[in-house]
């Protein structure tokens, strides 16, 4: 028995408790390194528990400190965002574009995602195998499995580029132990593959649970038609009619809505239902989202949180960049200037920045420092901007593409976009996505695939290679991918580093 086998059994166990019974017997797991891939999969509630540990691993980044944070990487990548967190190296790596391979933001990414693909495997090869299991039950399982491989490749090939493609489970002596990178378009073609089988596998709609739903794999199969309908496969016309049909049957399902709200994207009572469509899971007491102490302004006493990092906040810039009537940008809806002191909440402490309201809990701020929030992966507002995005590249304006973008000006306070031509109304919709998709791990990968970049001075779009942030550095060709994290490189031989690294 290898260590890789212990580790996939250990893991499966401990997440099977939380995802199955929650939290009550979760401390009361006896022994779990017993279960191994050799003698787990034998009995039904083991297929649901080796698919709950293939969501695990999306947690990773998430997590903050005083080192920063992985997830923001792809947020100081834009050139909106600053930080005041001195020691926390490896973002100003990024945010100043003097990235490296020794990055540990990178490595987190790689690591844990390549953790969720081998789960994901794992299962995909043994969940059908189990005795008694039912049939339906198997299938979807498999659904879940396929949709969240397809997740974590999805943004693995698009920060790292050529990437290995495993398939299958593998151990100290498989042949895939060291593999070489595949093509952006072989990994491509297994994540479209994945997604329509998920389609297939009879999942619901929707899940309150927050478990993988039909939903959720329709939405992100119309983000990865759309994401190769640019670069860097270039598929255009046909990717883009693909990518507006996808999101066509989410919106004509009516599952989902918009909330009426801003304050709904920070609700704990709101997660997984109505706009959020899929989120990574978090749970007060249990496993409590981690991003709190860095969205808080550096050592201003406003929180109980004991850690106050000022980790990550938006450039003053990029606010200014919105226009001055959107309610978006009016204290606390996405951002807050000022917030009440720990020790006195009837006094009012100016923070000096615009901090990031749109993932801030309010409870945990102000007295359980024990946050409940989901992170939002997918909401109903990208899917609706997706839709107009790639009907207006398919077939140009029409009212629907209006109706769709619209949405998210109304409620945002704006005028409705109305008579204007294919390329005026592309501009407007990568606005649109910007501005209500900032601080999501979004926006970084649509400048990769769009080649462009805004200009928050002039509010304009201008090539995203020659871009000049706006406190000074200019991105270069290299920029188009993160590195490879270097132990990879030393641990694989087969791999090359990505240009410029």
């Amino acid at each position: 028995m290898n260590k890789l086998s212990k580790r996939i059994g250990l893991l499966t166990t401990l997440l099977s408790v939380f995802w199955a019974t929650g939290c009550s017997d979760f401390l009361d797991e006896s022994d779990p390194s017993n279960f191994t891939v050799e003698n787990y999969f034998t009995q039904p509630a083991h297929g649901r528990s080796s698919v709950s540990a293939i969501y695990a691993p999306m947690r990773d980044p998430l997590g903050s400190g005083f080192g920063g944070g992985p997830w923001m990487m792809t947020e100081f990548a834009t050139g909106l965002a600053g930080t005041d967190l001195g020691q926390a190296v490896n973002s100003y790596f990024v945010k100043d574009l003097r990235n490296t391979s020794d990055n540990g933001y990178g490595q987190t990414y790689w690591g844990s995602y390549y953790r969720g693909i081998a789960n994901a495997n794992l299962s995909i090869a043994k969940v059908p195998t189990i005795p008694a299991m039912d049939a339906a039950e198997v299938k979807k399982l498999l659904g879940e499995a396929y949709f969240l491989r397809a997740f974590y490749y999805f943004n693995l090939v698009r920060l790292f580029g050529n990437i290995p493609l495993v398939t299958e489970p593998v151990n100290l002596d498989s042949e895939q132990l060291k593999p070489s990178a595949s093509s952006p378009e072989d990994v491509y073609n297994l994540i479209v593959a994945d997604l329509k089988l998920a389609e297939e596998s009879g999942l619901p709609w929707t899940d309150a649970t927050g478990k993988v739903s039909l939903g959720a794999v329709k939405s992100l199969l119309s983000q990865v038609y759309l994401t190769m309908a640019g670069y860097p496969l270039q598929k255009g016309a046909t990717h883009y009619a693909l990518a507006a049909a996808k999101a066509a049957e989410v919106i004509d399902s009516k599952q989902f809505k918009l909330f009426t709200t801003y304050a709904d994207l920070h609700n704990p009572a709101k997660k997984n239902v109505e706009e959020n469509i899929f989120m990574i899971q978090f749970r007060t007491q249990l496993l409590p989202s981690n991003w709190q102490v860095s969205i808080i302004p550096y050592n201003k006493n406003i929180s109980q949180y004991s850690d106050e990092t000022g980790g990550i906040y938006s450039t003053g810039d990029f606010v200014k960049s919105y226009d001055a009537a959107d309610l978006r940008i009016q204290e606390k809806q996405f951002f807050y200037t000022k917030f009440t002191n720990e020790t006195d909440r009837n006094k009012e402490v100016d923070l000096g920045g615009y901090f990031i309201y749109k993932h801030f809990d309010n409870v945990a701020q102000t007295s359980t420092a024990n946050s409940d929030l989901n992170w939002p992966v997918i909401r109903y507002a990208d899917v609706l901007l997706t839709y107009a995005e790639a009907a207006n590249e398919a077939t140009g304006p029409s009212a629907k593409v209006l109706e769709s973008v619209n949405a998210i000006r109304t409620r945002a306070q704006l005028p409705a976009l109305a008579g204007l031509a294919k390329d005026k109304l592309r501009e407007a919709i990568w606005k649109e996505r910007w501005h209500e998709l900032c601080f999501e791990n979004i926006t970084w990968f649509d400048m990769v695939r769009l080649r462009k970049a805004f200009n928050v001075k002039t509010k304009t779009f201008e090539n995203y290679v020659g871009h000049k942030f706006s406190y000074g550095p200019t991105v270069t060709e290299r920029e188009l991918l993160f590195p490879i994290p270097t132990s990879e490189i030393r641990n694989n031989t087969s791999l090359r580093q990505n240009n410029g690294y």
